[in-house]
């Protein structure tokens, strides 16, 4: 289960996109870039709630660096995202919601949450997409010498995003990579967690799909021998570049779920074609509620 840099063919690198939240790849603005905060906020002290759960609204650069802060305290620390589909999902799953409420930092990872943060009159927050932040991330651990292990996806992708990882930060520190495909409470989730002890990475990122990975978090947590326990959803996919990502122009203007849906029609019509209505829907019955309508 050690990473192994030899498992599969390297890939040609995917370097991430050059916009304003500064996640740059070497060659590029550097790690003090990333750190460039431009505001004050500390997490806890500037959040929108959405359905019962609090989302940040500091910028992504604010956000990376008390992130990785966290590695550098006594307590483990738990990070979690929500979209369109999670707050779906923890309306109708209570243990989801919990899972998500104990986490210590969540922030916004799709357009769904800021479109439906406005109809909502609330304070919207940003997006920081995986794809992006995970190269801002990448440069603050090989600065700092903090290191990484990858948990989850389809066999190899873990380490086909660690190896793209590494092309462009060769310092970077990865302790271990493991796929995502066992059971809770599996003999085979047993040898991940001790894996995962022999290692002792500052940063788990867990990659299992919501709410799976919230769940295996929630279960293991106290026996989790990292800093910082991160739920990252499909982001190995991306950065493996075995999922391609959607164009700038759709991305920008809130459409990257057209793109995802034609590329993956059979995993994400269910997700779009009916969870993006019924995440409206929600979004309106709360407005009437607040509003005081019936």
């Amino acid at each position: 289960m050690a990473y192994d840099g030899a498992e599969r063919p390297l890939r040609a690198p995917m370097p991430p996109p050059p916009d304003d939240t500064t996640f740059t790849p070497a060659g590029g603005p550097g790690p003090d870039s990333v750190l460039d905060s431009r505001a004050g906020s500390r997490p806890g002290h500037d959040q929108t709630e959405m359905f019962g759960i609090p989302v940040e609204t500091a910028p992504p650069a604010e956000l990376l660096r008390h992130i990785l802060a966290f590695t550098g305290g006594p307590e483990r620390r738990r990070v979690s995202y929500v979209n369109a589909h999670v707050l779906n999902e923890s309306q109708s799953d209570p243990e989801l919601l919990r899972a998500l409420r104990s986490s210590d930092l969540i922030y916004c990872d799709g357009y769904g949450v800021r479109l439906g943060a406005r109809l909502l009159g609330l304070k919207v927050p940003y997006r920081m997409t995986g794809a992006d932040w995970i190269w801002g991330v990448a440069a603050l651990c090989e600065q700092d010498g903090r290191s990484l292990y990858l948990l989850g996806s389809n066999p190899g992708a873990a380490t086909e995003a660690a190896d793209a990882l590494k092309r462009w930060y060769p310092r970077l520190q990865v302790r271990g990579t493991h796929h995502g495909y066992f059971a809770l409470g599996s003999p085979h989730s047993e040898r991940v967690l001790e894996h995962i002890s022999e290692h002792k990475p500052d940063l788990l990122l867990v990659g299992m799909g919501t709410p799976l990975q919230e769940a295996w978090v929630d279960q293991n947590l106290d026996r989790i021998d990292a800093s910082v326990v991160w739920t990252v959803g499909a982001l190995f996919d991306y950065v493996s570049g075995r999922v391609p990502r959607a164009p700038h122009w759709l991305a920008d203007n809130g459409l990257e779920w057209i793109y995802r849906l034609a590329v993956e029609p059979r995993r994400m019509w269910r997700r779009y074609l009916l969870g993006n209505p019924a995440f409206l829907r929600r979004v309106m019955e709360e407005r009437r509620r607040s509003d005081g309508r019936p």
